[in-house]
């Protein structure tokens, strides 16, 4: 499973492609916390902004990691090859989920200078900010499990980024106040509670505060967890 993990690992870092998306990821973040966030004007030294914007930036920048997955597998045909391989179906569609998200997580990484640039302009809580970055992490993941599904359904990248965006898009603003005031006027509270309870958003507010809740992480965990074994049931089928 090791050698899978560097496999997917390895092909993400032989292309430019991989390195572009970093770039874009990290200049729109900082883009979006430095300049659009009002972040020097707010005269607090905190990443609140930086956070705040991180799951709107992965609602576009993760299906972009993810559509060629599976995708590019199929279009090769190198997935005949691939689930050949004596290894057991599970290991192989994890493998793929990890290297694809140890890929994100280094993205995220690289934003360190927006850290040191809030911790020479002032004081921050650093272990809060460590928290929060760990909070991103964990929630990066449900969003690739997401992408590597949708990548699995079809050879064609394109598809396979639009519906990912689609979907990651619904699962993040179904906690928004807007969409739940929206909802609550058509649908009964019990129902819109329900909505409300796998939204990204929901679950995410609490890990800006650096601090975990278990139920946020048992949210985004299991998440991970079914969208990944509906990945294996989908090839599983397939077999």
């Amino acid at each position: 499973m090791l050698s899978l993990i560097k496999r997917e690992l390895k092909l993400f870092f032989i292309t430019p492609v991989a390195y572009i998306f970093t770039a874009i990821f990290i200049m729109t973040s900082m883009s979006l916390t430095f300049y659009f966030g009002s972040f020097f004007n707010s005269g607090v030294a905190d990443l609140t902004t930086f956070f705040s914007f991180i799951p709107w930036v992965f609602i576009f920048f993760i299906p972009a990691v993810t559509m060629k997955s599976w995708s590019e597998e199929k279009r090769l045909g190198t997935i005949e090859l691939l689930m050949t391989l004596p290894v057991a179906l599970w290991k192989i569609v994890l493998s793929k989920f990890i290297a694809t998200w140890l890929f994100v997580i280094f993205s995220i990484i690289l934003t360190f200078p927006i850290w040191i640039t809030v911790n020479y302009l002032g004081n921050p809580d650093n272990l809060v900010i460590f928290g929060q970055y760990l909070g991103i992490i964990v929630m990066a993941g449900s969003y690739v499990s997401l992408g590597v599904f949708f990548s699995s359904l079809t050879n064609n990248q394109i598809i396979s980024f639009i519906l990912s965006i689609v979907v990651s898009f619904v699962f993040t603003i179904s906690g928004f106040p807007l969409m739940i005031n929206f909802i609550s006027q058509v649908f009964p509270l019990e129902l819109v509670e329900l909505i409300s309870s796998f939204s990204f958003l929901t679950h995410f507010s609490s890990i800006q505060t650096g601090f975990f809740s278990l139920k946020g992480l048992m949210f985004f965990i299991s998440f991970m967890a079914l969208w990944n074994y509906l990945t294996l049931i989908k090839f599983a089928n397939k077999e």
